[in-house]
């Protein structure tokens, strides 16, 4: 019996055993393609943890015929570095011109002068840098080592995908598991393969391989209690429905429970950062426009940096939304035009509001009698209408007035 842990043993062989990834590894991706015209460079893989950077790094060597080197930035240093480096030389040099692919795992974690250390054997060929990081590498990778590199962004693997890979592990164990433990096991997981069968093989190991795990044998595995929560069912509706009438309510600390409890729940933290940016233009709106702009904010911190530091992000902007003036009028005023849209669809717009780029423009009296509003005082421009002749004096804005 061997000691590998299962994530290891079942590391596919093939790009047709790849789970996810088709952008870059599927029939027609950009990676793939470079492999089969062995016109691979070196590479920066950026994604999410468990996504399959080290599994693809290591196909990639078995398809290019390489020395594949796998190093680690976290217990690695500079004189590693240079040992690794000397090595790849003699096998370029002396060994029949073999490659060698240096997998540098976590290269993030590196310093400037570590990661200058390999520009030399990147640029004369002496290896095929592959690095791999959680972070983006606009920040984390020194620009002459980035510009040498090509960039493939890697994504959180689907459900779909993980179903996939649970597939494989229980035959591959020779166990069964119940569809609501499998269910559990694979929102729990996260998009990261290698924490799924980290559960998948602890729990395995917590039973007799003729059960079926159940969803008991998940929990106990994963440390956690499932939450009821269906991200496409009702309580997903419930929670985020609290969440809105909390936040209008000014109810801060219902709003980041309920909040928290989703994405305890799995929910893409995506999702409630647009809705709050929708709360913060519908109920708030004029009243503080810096609310949409912390949102719209926050949202893109939650797309930059996910899960799990993005939490605190949400519960801020939620704390904020609650405690902040509340003014519905433009989310009002949204929906009384809408509505005149509807009901009298292409209105005429007034003659002296069009463009008139052409003289037979200007004779048919496009913008003729339009005055330049700088050029006028406020009284002066009191009689002008600006709306369709049919929705003369028609009010959609209605502002609250500031307490």
């Amino acid at each position: 019996m061997t000691d590998s842990p299962l994530a290891d043993l079942l590391r596919p062989k093939d790009f047709a055993d790849f789970v996810g990834q088709e952008h870059l590894v599927g029939k027609e991706g950009i990676l793939r393609k470079l492999i089969e015209k062995d016109e691979l460079v070196s590479l920066i893989f950026w994604g999410p943890p468990g996504c399959g950077k080290t599994t693809l790094a290591r196909l990639i060597a078995q398809k290019t015929k390489s020395c594949f080197v796998h190093f680690s930035a976290v217990s690695s240093g500079i004189d590693d570095v240079k040992k690794i480096l000397a090595q790849a030389r003699e096998r370029k040099n002396q060994m029949f011109n073999e490659k060698t692919i240096l997998f540098v795992d976590e290269i993030h974690r590196f310093n400037k002068l570590q990661q200058d250390a390999f520009l030399p054997a990147v640029e004369d060929g002496t290896i095929i840098l592959i690095g791999a990081t959680t972070e983006n590498p606009s920040f984390e990778v020194i620009g002459p080592l980035l510009s040498r590199c090509r960039v493939f962004v890697m994504k959180s693997l689907e459900e779909k995908d993980l179903d996939k890979i649970v597939e494989r592990a229980l035959n591959y164990l020779k166990i069964k598991i119940k569809p609501d433990a499998r269910e559990f096991l694979i929102e729990s997981a996260n998009g990261d393969a290698r924490a799924l069968l980290n559960i998948l093989e602890l729990a395995s190991k917590l039973v007799d391989r003729t059960q079926i795990l159940t969803l008991t044998d998940i929990e106990n595995a994963l440390q956690k209690k499932t939450l009821l929560y269906d991200k496409v069912g009702e309580e997903h509706y419930n929670l985020i429905s609290a969440v809105h009438k909390s936040l209008r309510g000014s109810d801060a600390d219902a709003a980041i429970y309920y909040i928290c409890r989703m994405l305890e729940g799995g929910e893409d933290p995506l999702y409630i950062a647009r809705r709050l940016v929708r709360f913060a233009s519908e109920d708030i709106g004029n009243a503080d426009p810096n609310a949409l702009q912390l949102a719209t904010s926050v949202f893109q911190a939650c797309h930059q940096v996910g899960m799990p530091e993005c939490r605190i992000f949400l519960v801020q902007l939620a704390a904020y939304l609650a405690k902040a003036p509340k003014d519905n009028s433009t989310y009002l005023a949204e929906n009384l035009a809408m509505a005149d849209v509807k009901k009298y669809g292409n209105l005429p717009v007034p003659l002296k509001l069009r463009n008139a780029p052409t003289q037979l423009m200007k004779n048919l009296g496009y913008g003729k009698d339009y005055k330049y509003a700088h050029n006028f005082k406020p009284e002066e421009l009191k009689d002008e209408v600006y709306l369709p002749d049919l929705l003369k004096g028609k009010k959609y804005y209605f502002p609250k007035k500031k307490k």
